[in-house]
């Protein structure tokens, strides 16, 4: 299964990573979300896009960056 690995900005709490990992499970593909307040790390398992995975922080307080990203998961 591929996977994303992100650095979530200002992701330090357990409401945080709820909120997060809400939307992330929304995105089509998504088949696993694991997110660690303690690193601000969140790692997405699936079929997903990265774009579509990134368009959920639009306009949002937190921001994303790929961390590492299987190829077909791109």
């Amino acid at each position: 299964m591929p996977e994303v690995r992100l650095s979530v900005g200002s992701m330090r709490c357990r409401h945080c990573v709820r909120e997060v990992t809400g939307w992330l499970r929304d995105v089509v593909g998504v088949e696993t979300v694991t997110a660690d307040a303690k690193t601000g790390t969140v790692a997405l398992g699936g079929t997903m896009t990265v774009a579509d995975v990134l368009a959920v922080f639009a306009g949002s307080a937190y921001t994303a960056q790929v961390v590492d990203a299987a190829a077909t998961a791109t």
